[in-house]
């Protein structure tokens, strides 16, 4: 069981911040304006860092009030950079095989999709740094520890990652439920991104812009769409089946 690792105060934050660790997000008290917290705020959103405002009491339950209006939060892991991965990938002989996560909030479905990824051989999963989940504690729990072995690549905009993919030669194939074509019937081979949205809005705009094709998987039922991690494994499997691969 993994715990999740916390940096506090001022001074603490300004060394981890100089020195580019890896921050999963940062809580600030709400209403600080003193000249170290905003130059912490402002170094942090410069480095793609969410900063959220909250107040005294939640930032208490951290540290027991020793925090000086600042908390950070740990990644236990260490982000790839997606623009190093993918040629790195092509230099070893392998046809990348990606999955980008749009607007996916939940770290239990995070998980989930982690732990499928790695048991399908996709190679990385790519999230944005905003409106999205990233890689805490809890997510690596959730996910049977696979998100300690797969590489996430956090992108400060999904729409100009999903562009280097197809200019690296990805087909990228977004899950969308107004697609007319079934998942089963395009063909679906590395080198390959396969994107998912949030159960709620979908894929967004932009990034549905990017995509080379879009498909649905049939629902017979009156529920309107499937879990993001069911329907993840659905298309990864179906990728997994087309290439032939004997599990």
């Amino acid at each position: 069981m993994i715990k999740q690792k916390l940096i506090y105060g001022i001074h603490a934050l300004t060394e981890s911040l100089a020195s580019h660790s890896d921050i999963d997000k940062i809580y600030m008290k709400k209403g600080a304006a003193t000249g170290e917290l905003l130059e912490i705020k402002r170094t942090a959103r410069a480095q793609g860092i969410p900063v959220m405002e909250v107040p005294a009491e939640r930032l208490n339950r951290f540290t027991r009030g020793a925090h000086q209006g600042v908390v950070a939060l740990i990644s236990p892991i260490t982000y790839t950079r997606l623009e190093s991965l993918i040629p790195m990938l092509y230099d070893e002989g392998q046809m990348p095989f990606i999955v980008l996560l749009d607007g996916v909030t939940d770290v239990r479905n995070f998980g989930a999709i982690a732990r499928t990824c790695e048991c399908a051989g996709v190679h990385a999963i790519v999230i944005p740094e905003r409106d999205s989940v990233s890689v805490t504690a809890d997510a690596v729990n959730a996910s049977a520890g696979a998100l300690m072995r797969i590489p996430v690549c956090r992108e400060r905009d999904l729409v100009t990652a999903c562009r280097f993919l197809r200019d690296s030669g990805l087909q990228l194939v977004g899950a969308d439920v107004d697609a007319t074509t079934n998942y089963t019937s395009l063909p679906m081979t590395p080198p390959l991104g396969i994107v998912m949205g949030s159960e709620q809005k979908g894929i967004s705009t932009g990034v549905l812009k990017q995509l080379t094709d879009r498909v649905s998987i049939p629902q017979l039922g009156q529920i309107s769409s499937l879990n993001v991690s069911v329907a993840t494994g659905i298309m990864l499997y179906e990728v997994v089946r087309q290439q032939g691969a004997t599990l």
